[in-house]
């Protein structure tokens, strides 16, 4: 039987063991690992590296311990926008969501934009109204009211700041956490195939969006050389053309996956600023979780090899 392989990633940041609760860890470590097993079965049962990664996302957008789905954090008028975007190594195909409310799983809504129309990016009021037509599963705002989430709110309008989902002296335990989720995988058919998701950054204005729904930036699956998911500033992420850069980097210098994570992660994006991690697998089963910050929620699977979840940097 050929070999799948998947990784996915809750967050990454300010995240230290000496801030974190017994508790908390083990909340963190099981979602991580239903997230995993819920793309696993479907890799498993010979399904397609895109249905175990929306899978996986849908179990982590589900979970309020991240910012998606229901755990997405509150912008300045008190709403919850999220973006989301998935894509197929395959053929290239891709679907993306910016700015939507009240989506119970944006990375569904990004299927189907990929699914049902002709087009990559829908954002706003028009993505809306796509997903009434398409049947997505709308949740009403009291679905996405996470208290932690709400406090938040609070403390960044009383500072007139724009969050990156946790502060240094935030309510969860002194965190600092880039909250996007994500997930990248391998099938039996030797398909690979990427997707994030995230409700951006708490106390944003002006409809701001990120990476994550971006193409080429927090999202990028080429059978050729690799899928990658992204989580971190997403302004630094897109001006990098993270996930793009290091598919670049192997496709035009054959540089092997570590090899274009380390440059791009632990140099370029350092070098600019910007703070953050990656999932990345190869159409060989070969995976990559690089961070530069003190941490990121992470775990990995290879058939016939035992789940890896980490948190923090060693």
């Amino acid at each position: 039987m050929s070999k799948y392989a998947i990784a996915i990633h809750g967050g990454a940041g300010t995240i230290l063991r000496s801030t974190m609760t017994p508790e908390k860890e083990a909340e963190y470590k099981q979602a991580l690992a239903d997230a995993i097993n819920a793309g696993e079965v479907i890799l498993m049962a010979n399904g397609s590296a895109l249905d175990a990664v929306e899978a996986a996302i849908v179990s982590l957008e589900n979970n309020p311990l991240f910012n998606a789905g229901k755990g997405s954090v509150f912008t300045n008028m008190g709403k919850n926008e999220m973006d989301a975007s998935l894509m197929d190594g395959k053929d290239l195909r891709a679907g993306a969501v910016a700015g939507v409310q009240n989506i119970k799983n944006p990375i569904k809504l990004s299927r189907a934009v990929m699914d049902q129309s002709e087009h990559v990016m829908l954002a706003g009021l028009g993505a809306m109204e796509f997903a009434e037509k398409a049947g997505a599963e709308f949740a009403d705002d009291e679905y996405f009211f996470v208290p932690m989430r709400f406090e938040q709110l609070q403390k960044a309008k009383e500072s007139d700041s724009i969050v990156l989902d946790h502060t240094e002296d935030d309510f969860e335990n002194g965190e600092k956490k880039f909250g996007t989720v994500g997930c990248v995988a391998l099938d039996v058919h030797g398909n690979i195939a990427a997707g994030t998701s995230t409700g951006g950054m708490t106390n944003k204005k002006y409809g701001r969006v990120g990476d994550s729904p971006v193409i080429g930036s927090g999202t990028y699956a080429n059978n050729n050389t690799c899928a990658i998911s992204c989580t971190g500033h997403g302004e630094y992420f897109i001006r990098a053309v993270v996930a793009y850069d290091i598919s670049c980097l192997m496709e035009y210098k054959g540089l092997s996956l570590k090899e274009a994570c380390d440059i791009v992660v632990q140099d370029k994006l350092v070098k600019l600023g910007g703070e953050g991690g990656l999932i990345a697998l190869d159409a060989q089963g070969n995976i990559e979780l690089p961070f530069n910050s003190e941490g990121m929620y992470r775990a990995s699977k290879k058939s016939g090899e035992e789940t890896y979840i980490g948190i923090y940097e060693a």
